[in-house]
């Protein structure tokens, strides 16, 4: 039986430049948002499972009886490779009261959470008896990487519950990460959870919240941006199959480690919804109707984000601020594109009239037609500055948070190196 409380986070995801035109074959940006979900584990000497998600209304729990039971009536076997049958999420859906067509977040969270569950342990032992807590600091359904970040912290704290990565945090350590080989693991199996919620992602979010850092994507390639210093560098190269689902379309993933600079931000969240698959449709629909026009649009957004890849990668080397208005003039300029190619709104021009008046810039990230931006702040932004742009982002009627980007990955936590805001909130029973 597991004996020890735990504690461990994972990172959000934004994209920084490519968004939509990763579709059509460019780079994209992703890069780790440091608003995090946390993730308490506890044993539990009732025999049973339990998964509490106050965020989404979610309190369930089982007998782990119950669930060894079921687990055997599945006729296919578990593993990391293989992604989730519609016969055993079917199964699960009837065992756990989910409705067949069901895609409310507290539906998909709870199914996620039985198929990693019960996948994990039969590959690695019994069921563990365990009391999981999930609090998150990002918003759901903002294109943020929410539910990669629970896939992750899940598969990091049932990984460890069932033995098979060990927990690397020492006494008197403040925080502690696991090995590339662990990652890898805990990767893999937070996509079969990306699977069971969103049934065919690219694989980003899910590394991103692994890894952090930053991560280059083209074509289902996912890499790191490069470190200042490589000749020593290993690189580990496996198939998606292994570390993110896409083997049997022949893609591959490299990953280790990017030492990326961390970069301050504003996240605003305009609370306009929007629709990423009609936003996608119409891209596409201008592509093929103005090819000459639009092409061009899409090669420049491309060359946008290799010209930011070049600047991140140069930075932790010499981290001098001439690189900081670089960094502004792709954002105008990006999101200057981004309106061209139909999927800007006018909650996004509000929002970068809003900061350009403090003399910051900002653009759209992920989908657009509303739903979130981000503004970079520059090392020396005064704080009256963003707290004077906060107000009146506020004042629109938007959400607004500070934070930053090129966070770390999956991180295990001792309470001491934890905010009394996630101390209050993990102390929920």
């Amino acid at each position: 039986m597991w004996e020890r409380s735990l504690v461990l986070s994972a990172p959000g995801k934004v994209i920084l430049h490519g968004e939509h035109a990763v579709v059509h074959g460019k780079v994209a940006l992703a890069v780790a948002l440091d608003l995090r979900t946390f993730l308490r584990l506890r044993p539990c000497t009732e025999g049973r499972v339990c998964i509490r998600l106050p965020g989404v209304g979610v309190v369930r729990s089982w007998d782990t009886s119950c669930l060894q039971a079921l687990r055997r009536g599945f006729a296919a076997d578990f593993d990391e490779s293989k992604s989730p049958s519609v016969e055993q999420l079917d199964t699960l859906k009837e065992f756990a009261g989910i409705a067949a067509g069901a895609s409310a977040p507290e539906s998909l969270a709870t199914l996620a959470f039985l198929y990693m569950c019960l996948a994990i342990s039969a590959k690695y032992g019994d069921v563990p008896s365990v009391d999981i807590l999930v609090w998150s600091e990002l918003p759901t359904g903002a294109g943020l990487g929410s539910s990669a970040a629970y896939a992750v912290c899940l598969a990091a704290a049932l990984l460890t519950a069932c033995g098979a990565i060990l927990c690397p945090l020492k006494e008197g350590e403040s925080t502690a990460r696991w090995t590339e080989e662990e990652l890898t693991l805990i990767n893999s199996w937070a996509f079969q959870g990306e699977q069971v919620i969103h049934g065919n992602p690219s694989g980003v979010d899910n590394a991103v919240g692994t890894w952090g850092g930053a991560l280059r994507y083209q074509s289902g390639k996912i890499t790191p941006l490069k470190r200042p210093f490589e000749a020593e560098e290993i690189v580990a190269v496996w198939a998606l199959g292994a570390a993110g689902g896409l083997k049997e379309r022949g893609k591959e993933m490299s990953l280790v480690a990017s030492r990326v600079p961390t970069l301050r931000i504003l996240l605003t969240n305009t609370k306009v919804p929007r629709s990423t698959k009609v936003l996608v449709a119409g891209v596409k629909e201008k592509i093929l109707k103005f090819p000459a026009i639009m092409n061009p649009v899409l090669d420049s957004i491309d060359a946008i984000s290799q010209e930011c890849q070049s600047v991140l990668e140069a930075m932790p080397a010499n981290p001098s601020p001439e690189y900081y208005p670089v960094l502004e003039e792709l954002f105008d300029i990006n999101q200057h594109h981004l309106n061209v190619i139909g999927v800007g709104h006018p909650s996004l021009d509000r929002l970068c009239r809003v900061t350009a008046s403090h003399g910051l810039h900002s653009k759209l990230t992920g989908a657009g037609g509303g739903g979130c931006g981000i503004t970079l702040l520059r090392p020396d932004t005064s704080p009256l500055a963003v707290e004077a742009a906060k107000r009146d982002l506020c004042a629109c009627g938007f959400e607004c948070w500070e934070t930053n980007i090129g966070a770390p990955g999956v991180t295990l936590h001792s309470s001491s190196s934890l905010s009394a805001e996630v101390l209050h909130a993990l102390s929920e029973s």
